[in-house]
């Protein structure tokens, strides 16, 4: 999903915003409804090829043996 980061320049509220790239409308500011926002860089979603476990980490996938000798 489409989900951004922003920064106030008025008031330094930072926020979230969910924004498709058809979208022509002016982010405001939840806080202070100030328009000066710029968009922040922020960490991408990154899953794994592999199994997913509870600590955070993942495990990798189990490599297949080769079919030649």
């Amino acid at each position: 999903m489409p989900i951004f980061e922003f920064m106030c320049a008025k008031c330094n509220c930072q926020f979230e915003k969910l924004v498709f790239a058809d979208d022509d409308v002016t982010i405001e500011c939840p806080t202070c409804c100030g328009q000066d926002v710029k968009k922040l860089m922020s960490a991408g979603t990154f899953r794994p090829n592999g199994i997913p476990t509870g600590a955070g980490g993942f495990t990798p996938p189990k490599c297949k043996p080769s079919g030649g000798g």
